[in-house]
């Protein structure tokens, strides 16, 4: 279950702009899991990785402002 709110996440920050501009910012997946919380996507960084790592993405961000490229459309 938990890995399926990394999944909701990831396809609505790629559907969504303000989402990805908030998330891009944070600069460890423990804020980003710390903020998708606070949002009712509960998961852990372990479920983070290994959605990322299954998808062949990676947190890594590049860029000003900060980008990542793990958002799914």
């Amino acid at each position: 279950m938990s890995k399926k709110n990394v999944e909701k996440l990831l396809i609505a920050g790629g559907a969504d702009e303000q989402i990805r501009t908030r998330y891009d910012a944070l600069r460890s997946k423990e804020e980003f899991v710390a903020l998708a919380a606070t949002e009712g996507y509960i998961f852990s960084v372990e479920d983070l990785n290994d959605v990322l790592r299954e998808s062949g993405d990676a947190f890594d961000s590049f860029g000003n402002p900060p980008k990542r490229i793990i958002w799914w459309q």
